[in-house]
């Protein structure tokens, strides 16, 4: 676990934890929560997108979090930011295992995200 924010905000790392772990019980991971400027810069080099990101996956088992997008669009989408935070660690461990975007992919999420008590991400309410 890496913080290059202020934890204020931020779920526990025990829940981080447990919420990597029931997408990839034994996988060895990195996860790091930043904030915007950090977000920006590494999606500008990786996707050449020149806005932070929610959500990046590294192979080698990074994980970056960007915690001012995440608690932005948790709001924006009626979450908790606990809530959006499981779904954004479970997403990103999926693809370290390499899941694309797909049916698939988010019947994955919403199993995973089930057993762990939380709602289906993609349903709108």
């Amino acid at each position: 676990m890496q913080y290059a924010v202020p934890r204020r905000g931020v779920p526990a790392a025990s829940a981080l934890r447990k919420w990597a772990r029931s997408a990839a019980p034994h996988a060895d991971l990195t996860l790091r929560i930043v904030g915007s400027g950090e977000g920006r810069t590494l999606n500008r080099k990786y996707r050449r997108k020149s806005r932070p990101t929610n959500v990046l996956s590294f192979e080698g088992g990074d994980i970056v979090l960007c915690h001012p997008v995440v608690v932005r669009e948790a709001r924006a989408q009626g979450k908790t930011v606990a809530a959006h935070y499981a779904h954004l660690v479970v997403h990103g461990v999926l693809h370290l295992r390499g899941f694309a975007h797909g049916s698939t992919m988010e019947r994955r999420e919403v199993r995973t995200l089930a057993r762990l008590g939380f709602a289906d991400p993609y349903a709108v309410e």
